[in-house]
């Protein structure tokens, strides 16, 4: 998915206007209508401006502390301090992996246009540009969003650096948007949800995970000595939460499911379930939900109507 076709499906922040092009040496994308320009580093368009580093905002925890969340400065930071391309543990390896392989069994179509929202180690790319899906990485850190070009440059891959409260694409554009565990720490869960259905297809599917019931546990920071949430997690939700963010017109149907029980999570048992196949898994992991209620991941699915 080179920028000519990227620039197909974005508009100019600054008025509005699907008239974006890239220049000759493919530095930039240039709005023809208001001559507004937006820089392309390493083949990955960035709709951030000066003064969305300056970006503001209060969560409960803030003004609890009388205090601000520039919540785009610590993104920006957040990607260049933490490698999320990094080898991670087998027990968080084999838990992103039931997460993902259970956010894939709802993907229905045989091809379709992906919009992967905070991309992180591009997993989604990864997965379903071999498959013959079009998908966009979008992410606030540019280091997560050239890694995930430079890492899976298939020719149906592109990335652009961008805030989901300020998105760069035209209304009805996806087929899909996955949004895995990201929702936890956004500083509007309702606005987060109904921008991202405003640029679905019709018929498209949003799909969202987060921590289930989470109880949220903070530490005392040296610099502010103030308390702040581990891993930046700023809500905790569960299904009631979560299907009542989005109940719009134009809403055919919400859904959810809970999955991946604690207990062997903290029996360690990933050596041995690591060998199941995902159904295997799956039925495994729905048993044992029958006996102890004990899930500690939510996926939700919210589609739009057809016209």
């Amino acid at each position: 998915m080179n920028l000519t076709a990227l620039s197909e499906i974005v508009h100019c922040q600054n008025c509005g206007e699907a008239l974006l092009k890239a220049n000759d040496e493919i530095t930039e994308l240039k709005c023809e209508n208001c001559e507004q320009s937006y820089p392309v580093k390493k083949g990955v368009p960035v709709f951030l401006s000066e003064t969305d580093y300056e970006k503001s905002a209060e969560t409960a925890i803030h003004k609890e502390q009388g205090s601000v969340f520039n919540y785009v400065d610590h993104y920006q930071k957040d990607g260049v301090e933490s490698d999320y391309f990094r080898e991670r543990d087998a027990g968080t390896t084999h838990l992103d992996k039931r997460v993902h392989q259970t956010i894939f069994s709802h993907i229905e179509k045989k091809s379709g246009r992906v919009l992967d929202v905070g991309c992180g180690r591009a997993w989604v790319a990864q997965k379903l540009c071999p498959l013959n899906f079009e998908v966009v990485s979008m992410d606030i850190s540019l280091e997560n969003t050239t890694g995930a070009l430079e890492r899976y440059p298939y020719p149906n891959h592109a990335a652009v650096v961008a805030d989901v409260f300020s998105l760069p694409f035209n209304e009805g554009v996806f087929d899909y948007i996955i949004a895995s565990e990201i929702i936890e720490h956004v500083v509007d869960p309702v606005k987060f949800v109904a921008n991202l259905i405003k640029v679905l297809k019709p018929g498209g599917k949003l799909i969202i995970t987060t921590p289930y019931k989470e109880k949220l546990s903070y530490s005392l920071c040296i610099h502010c000595n103030k308390l702040t949430p581990l891993h930046a997690h700023i809500h905790s939700f569960d299904e009631n939460i979560l299907t009542s963010l989005y109940k719009g017109d134009d809403l055919k149907s919400c859904a959810y499911h809970t999955f991946a029980n604690k207990l062997p999570i903290h029996l360690r048992m990933h050596s041995v379930l690591r060998f199941f196949n995902f159904w295997c898994w799956k039925t495994f992991d729905g048993l044992l939900n029958r006996i102890i209620k004990k899930p500690i991941r939510i996926l939700v699915k919210w589609e739009k109507a057809e016209i």
